[in-house]
C-alpha cells in the first residue's frame, strides 16, 4: 500500500556536510575547497559544478580536476602547502632524535632540489610507522628526476586533497563545512 507521505527531497537525504557544501555561497565553497587544495583553478572548477548528488561524485570530480592541474596550478597548490606545519618534524611519536634530525635534513634537501614542499599522503599509515615511511619516501624520491617527481608530488597532493575533502563533507553536524 503506497504511503501518502511524500519522500523527503533528495538534498535532505545527503550527508549534512555535503548538503551544506552544495548549498554554500560560491565564495564560501571556494574557500573551503582551497583549504583542501591550494589551486584556485581546482577550487573554482569544483565549486562551479555543484550540487553534487553524492560524496562519491564529488570525490570523482575532485580527482579528475587534480589530474587536470597545469604546472602553474600545481606550483600554486604546492606553494600553499608550504605554510602548513610539518607535523612529523615535531611529532612525539616513536623515533629517535637522530631520525627527526634526518627528517629535517631530508626535507631541506628535497625543497632545495625540487623547489617545493615535500608531499606524502599518510592515509592509513600507523602512527608508529609514519616517521620511517616519510624518511624512506623522501630518500627514494630525492633520487628521482624533477619531471618524475612533479608527477609523484601531484598524485600525493591529489590523495591528500581527496582526504581533506572527504573530511569536509563527512556526515557530521558540519564542523569544518562551509556555512
Amino acid at each position: 500500500m503506497p504511503s501518502d507521505t511524500p519522500a523527503p527531497p533528495l538534498s535532505a537525504q545527503l550527508p549534512v556536510g555535503l548538503r551544506r557544501f552544495n548549498e554554500a555561497d560560491p565564495g564560501a565553497a571556494e574557500e573551503a575547497l582551497l583549504a583542501c587544495c591550494g589551486s584556485r583553478r581546482w577550487a573554482l572548477r569544483l565549486a562551479a559544478h555543484r550540487p553534487y548528488p553524492d560524496v562519491a561524485s564529488l570525490l570523482a570530480a575532485a580527482s579528475e580536476a587534480s589530474y587536470d592541474l597545469r604546472p602553474a596550478d600545481l606550483a600554486e597548490a604546492l606553494a600553499d602547502e608550504s605554510w602548513t606545519p610539518q607535523p612529523l618534524l615535531g611529532m612525539r611519536a616513536p623515533g629517535s632524535q637522530a631520525a627527526r634530525t634526518a627528517l629535517r635534513a631530508a626535507h631541506a634537501a628535497y625543497e632545495a632540489r625540487f623547489g617545493h614542499v615535500f608531499m606524502v599522503c599518510l592515509e592509513g599509515c600507523p602512527p608508529e610507522e609514519m616517521l620511517d615511511t616519510v624518511l624512506t619516501s623522501l630518500r627514494t624520491r630525492l633520487a628521482g628526476e624533477p619531471e618524475e617527481e612533479r608527477l609523484v608530488a601531484a598524485d600525493e597532493l591529489r590523495r591528500i586533497a581527496i582526504g581533506r575533502l572527504e573530511h569536509l563533507v563527512a556526515s557530521h553536524s558540519g564542523a569544518g563545512a562551509p556555512a
